[in-house]
């Protein structure tokens, strides 16, 4: 005999051993069924020092529910999970966790024994989010987890460079790049963090060579004075256009440089005049590209004024006694020497936006370096192309503007970096600099024998790749290519979809797109799914400074894994920012909880699905109807979810099992479980056990694991929830029983609000009169009089050709429905109650309206303070209409 059921799901017991029953099971592997249909996606690799925030809370529940989703459909599901090396993050973890032991440097230590030291922090302490995703209910198929820098991931690496390399995609110049002088590497942009600083502006005058004026410019970097290459002006400029093409006498560095005309210089901005220096800045390398101007360099490796010689020509311009000071001691310096020369001539204030590394929170210079780049532009081609013609399509497709934005102004890929974590470039150098590209040593060496006709000794590139290349090869790498063994990339490529954050379209997607359409001749997905942003309560974006971040991990500890789901899925609209809060999360527990009571009152009331039980059979009207309303709820998840609209489906699955089944059906059914019809009774069992199961299989993406216990707790089952078949539930739909039953809810619902909008007293039963009810008004209100008293609180239910005196009405359809409220309520009272209420409206109204009005606070308010003040605006009219309505209907009395 099986157990009851306990009177409440502990998610804290439970979790844990259902997820470990599924894994076991192997239910997360994917079907061997070459009749499935296929179904992939791509975990995006969190970096193997991440810890589990909720961004990639989010991102990995909406993964879930598609993937939960196609496998109860029957789809032979891949979800693909790994995490990524993550260079200059792990090796800043290692560094510190050196230096704080009081160890050596990873300098003095060398670089195998530093390799080795981070392999074995990765084996130890790497990929911990892994597990805590696997706490969010993830269920990735981890038998084929994945990492960076596993042996095949690095062979792909390795021949999509080569044959890059071979192909002239790939080449090394020497260009700007965002130097971390911490790290002593270059970054890229989504590693730079641009923050807001009080800096300032100096004017200085730069001298004309023929002493006939001079011309003043304004730089927030004074330092880089001694790198400038050039003064530019507008062309059109009329100030300036007898200069172009004159000279220039540098301050302190005593060259000679000239004036060219250039769009770049603003006439509006400052005087019009702007100070080029190639080798550090972007937007002046590209000036100085056009114009053919020299890039000296002033700085080294540690941003500071050189002390060697670099071959641009910097140190000859830098006064000896200022060589090797730190760049911002070099800019108080030069600063000071500008003055001493009369050349400074003013100092304005200025809020700027200075770079930052991310990692390392020093401020980030440009500097020319030799590096190996990728020629993204001719990579880019096909990439843009199967946006435009549909091949890959983004959801919202606003996105694809972004995408397009950004690779038809694609500028070529730095992926070299200095650093000693990840893929070693796998070029080769001899002792006259030439350079030989191959998979391994020694077939550089076969290269250099076969170019110098003899055996020379090589050196390989000390630098490694950006981790972005390794995880733009992530599709199709991950699936075993470029192994002779194509079965998984055949079945498995291109994934279906992709869900991702809209920061890391550019570095993550379009790459991709680029590699993947190069290598595979195939676009990598079909679809790409950006997820909006989770903000706090008031709107406002996470972040540790002002202590708002919300840790997805504590609120599962204190809500279960399933709440923290349903609330990010309940809120991720396509374009709509996500507001998160405890009171949000905790509200969704409280469904869990209402589905978990409604399981127990069908199960003592013996709601057991019957053997043979046919849905299409049933005779009585409420389960025609509940049937029916399955089935729209299961139609329009499908609807949703095959759209990548999360949140309708969501809302259709919360509808249909709090509003429908449990606050109607479940109240509906109880006169007939208690009834004397034996076979209605029956039959409404059986309805009811089969609708809770279809409720548990629709809620089941979202809400796994409450779903997969009462699945377990709630029959005799052959197979666990997540492997169920979804729900089928076609034919069902019944217009007839809809509309009757949407009839008797209306009309409970209406005598409801009436006796809230009155201040009836609860206990109240009152006599409800149907004034011009039809033929089939008058059969409903005869074939469900029970219901409707029971429900609406009444003593008898009547009709009537005329409304009686002192009652409160509302109109259904053609009938009135009116309550007699003589002797009930106090109605001089009840008029001044409502009176103080709509005044009282009146004046939150009027203040709102007021703050709304005010053009001021409209600009300067945050747009979620703005959105919030609306918000309540609109809620307050609501309010204040209903009341007006009641007291409305008291002085018609």
């Amino acid at each position: 005999m099986r157990t009851l059921m306990e009177k409440t799901f502990n998610p804290t017991d439970a979790e844990t051993r259902i997820y470990q029953a599924w894994e076991d099971s192997g239910a997360f592997q994917p079907k061997n069924d070459d009749n499935a249909e296929a179904f992939s996606i791509v975990i995006p690799p969190p970096n193997v020092t991440g810890r589990l925030h909720i961004g990639h809370a989010l991102n990995n529940t909406l993964q879930d529910v598609l993937v939960r989703y196609k496998r109860m459909l029957g789809c032979s599901v891949l979800w693909q999970p790994g995490t990524d090396h993550a260079g200059i993050a792990t090796q800043m973890v290692v560094e510190r966790q050196l230096a704080d032991e009081g160890n050596i440097s990873r300098r003095d230590m060398g670089r195998e024994a530093f390799i080795k030291r981070v392999w074995e922090w990765k084996e130890e302490s790497g990929g911990a989010i892994m597990q805590q995703l696997r706490r969010l209910g993830a269920t990735c198929d981890w038998s084929r987890e994945r990492f960076t820098l596993d042996e095949g991931l690095s062979k792909a690496v390795l021949k999509v460079f080569v044959e890059l390399h071979q192909q002239g995609l790939i080449y090394r110049d020497k260009r700007l790049v965002n130097w971390d002088p911490h790290f002593q590497t270059a970054i890229s942009d989504l590693e730079v963090e641009n923050r807001e600083t009080q800096g300032h502006f100096w004017h200085f005058a730069y001298p004309l060579a023929d002493g006939s004026g001079e011309l003043v410019v304004a730089t927030t970097r004074p330092e880089t004075v001694l790198g400038d290459s050039a003064v530019a002006v507008h062309p059109d400029d009329e100030r300036y256009r007898h200069l172009i093409g004159k000279m220039i006498k540098l301050p302190i560095a005593d060259v000679e440089i000239p004036i060219v005309a250039d769009e770049h210089a603003d006439p509006e901005q400052g005087t019009g005049c702007v100070k080029i220096t190639p080798a550090h800045d972007f937007n002046d390398f590209e000036v100085g590209k056009r114009h053919d101007l020299p890039k000296v360099n002033i700085l080294d490796r540690e941003a500071r004024l050189l002390t060697e010689d670099d071959g641009t020509g910097g140190l000859d311009r830098i006064p000896a006694e200022w060589r090797g000071v730190d760049r911002f001691e070099a800019r108080k310096k030069l600063v000071a020497k500008m003055e001493e020369l009369g050349l400074l001539r003013a100092v304005e204030d200025k809020v700027i936006q200075q770079p930052y590394g991310d990692r390392s929170g020093v401020v980030i210079e440009p500097w020319l370096t030799d590096q190996w780049y990728v020629n993204a532009g001719e990579l880019a081609k096909d990439a843009i192309a199967a946006v435009e013609d549909g091949r890959t399509t983004f959801h919202p497709k606003t996105w694809e503007k972004t995408y397009f934005e950004w690779m038809r102004n694609i500028q070529p890929w730095c992926i070299s970096r200095q650093l000693w974590w990840g893929h070693r470039v796998p070029a080769w150098y001899d002792e006259d600099g030439n350079v030989f590209v191959a998979e391994n040593a020694e077939a550089a060496a076969e290269q250099a024998r076969a170019k110098l006709g003899k055996d020379v000794e090589l050196t390989q590139d000390e630098d490694v790749l950006d981790t972005w290349f390794s995880s733009a090869l992530w599709p199709f790498s991950t699936l075993g290519w470029p192994d002779d063994t194509p079965e998984m990339v055949e079945r498995y490529y291109p994934t279906s979809v992709l869900i991702t954050a809209f920061d890391i379209i550019f570095f993550w997607v379009a790459r991709m797109m680029m590699q993947g359409l190069h290598f595979m001749k195939v676009a990598p997905f079909k679809d790409v799914y950006i997820h909006a942003l989770v903000r706090d309560e008031n709107g406002q974006k996470m972040s540790k400074s002002k202590g708002n971040v919300i840790d997805p991990l504590e609120l599962i500890d204190e809500y279960g894994a399933d709440a923290l789901r349903f609330t990010l899925v309940a809120q991720a609209g396509q374009g709509r920012d996500i507001r998160m809060s405890k009171e949000r999360v905790e509200g969704y527990r409280n469904f869990s909880t209402k589905l978990w009571n409604a399981a127990r009152f069908c199960e003592m009331n013996e709601c057991v699905v019957r053997d043979g039980y046919d849905p299409k059979s049933v005779t009585q009207t409420v389960n025609k109807w509940i049937l029916s309303e399955a089935a729209q709820a299961v139609e329009a998840i499908n609807a949703s979810l095959d759209t990548y609209r999360f949140n309708d489906a969501a809302a259709a699955a919360y509808r249909f099992v709090w509003n429908v089944f449990c606050d109607w059906h479940l109240e509906f059914a109880k006169p007939l479980f208690n009834g004397e019809d034996e076979a209605a009774k029956a039959e409404t069992r059986a309805t009811t056990a089969f609708v809770l199961d279809q409720a548990l299989k629709m809620l089941h993406p979202f809400m796994p694991f409450v779903t997969e216990e009462l699945w377990q707790q709630t029959g005799t089952r052959d197979t666990q929830l997540i492997i169920a078949d979804w729900p089928q539930l076609d034919g069902l739909q019944n217009v007839e029983a809809t509309a009757e039953m949407d009839w008797l809810i209306n009309l409970i619902t209406d005598i409801r609000r009436l006796r809230a909008e009155m201040n009836i007293p609860a206990g109240a039963k009152l006599p409800l009169v149907a004034v011009g009810a039809d033929a089939e008004v008058a059969d409903r209100l005869a074939r469900h009089d029970a219901l409707i008293q029971r429900m609406a609180r009444l003593s008898e239910v009547s009709m009537a050709d005329a409304v009686p005196p002192a009652s409160a009405q509302t109109v259904l359809g053609t009938t009135t429905l009116a309550l007699p409220l003589e002797g009930v309520i106090d109605f001089g009272a009840e008029k001044d109650r409502l009176a103080k209420e709509v005044a009282k409206l009146d004046g939150e109204i009027g203040r709102l309206e007021k703050k709304l009005g005010n053009e001021r606070f409209v600009a300067n308010a945050p747009e979620s303070v703005v959105a919030e003040q609306r918000e309540k605006l609109t809620d307050y009219a609501g309010q204040k209409a209903k009341m007006a309505e009641a007291l409305a209907r008291l002085e018609a009395m």
